[in-house]
């Protein structure tokens, strides 16, 4: 699996590609939307592997 930030940068490439081709209202607001979906799709795995790892963490040091 490729790192989170080289899916974002991919995701941001397809979002300025599409909307340099896009010649309508719509079309500008459809880019946009396809885009806030899948980053915040990248966004919440992204966190839930950080909290995996940081519960992994956690549970070697001993409690005080």
């Amino acid at each position: 699996m490729a790192s989170y930030t080289a899916q974002v940068a991919k995701s941001h490439k397809k979002f300025n590609s599409a909307l340099s081709k896009a010649e309508t209202r719509q079309a500008c607001l459809k880019a946009y939307y396809n885009h806030k979906k899948e980053h915040e799709r990248l966004l919440k795995s992204h966190l839930k592997e950080e909290l995996s790892q940081t519960n992994r963490k956690k549970s070697t040091i001993p409690r005080k």
